[in-house]
């Protein structure tokens, strides 16, 4: 192997190094986001529709204030099993390169160096205690004119997302 190639590898490797290790600390990063959604259905209906939707995805209600006309759900996120798992072979494999890229540099340590593969599954366990928390879902149901009711939803995006495909709303922007 060329000489001069040694350097520029090794910093390809820490560049890589330094995105996965960024890359593992965004897994358990909260994506708490705020909508607006509109719906055509009486508030009634809406509001006996959302309770049986967080019934059913396990969540409870936290709080209910009547004079906002606000609820809010509380419900425990469970952590990916495929998440942990996938982060921990991630880390083993940037690890490894980093491995192979010092041992070029300091040949007299590769084997020495092998022992750094035994810390991959730090990646695995810190995303597991991360990303395994409460996780709240904040409701806020206003008339907006005509029979539409307006919700401002505050969730994580994800939450979001799956509220929408299990219940018909319209975005307050796609109204406009």
């Amino acid at each position: 192997m060329n000489t001069a190639t040694i350097p520029s590898l090794f910093v390809l490797t820490l560049v890589l190094a330094t995105g996965l290790f960024f890359f593992i600390r965004a897994s358990a990063k909260d994506r708490t986001e705020q909508v607006e959604l509109i719906s055509q259905q009486p508030e009634a209906a809406l509001m006996a529709q959302l309770q049986e939707y967080f019934d059913r995805r396990a969540y409870r209600v936290e709080s209910l204030n009547q004079e906002n006309n606000s609820v809010t759900f509380t419900g425990l996120v469970r952590p990916s099993i495929f998440l942990a798992i996938l982060l921990t072979i991630l880390a083993s494999a940037g690890i490894f390169s980093l491995i192979l890229a010092l041992s070029t540099l300091f040949p007299s340590l590769g084997k020495v160096l092998l022992l750094l593969l035994l810390a991959s599954p730090i990646a695995g366990i810190f995303y597991w205690r991360k990303a395994g928390r409460t996780e709240q879902v904040s409701l806020k149901l206003q008339p907006s004119g005509d029979q539409d009711v307006s919700i401002w939803v505050k969730a994580h995006r994800d939450e979001i997302l799956e509220l929408r495909q299990a219940i018909p709303f319209t975005e307050a922007s796609e109204r406009e």
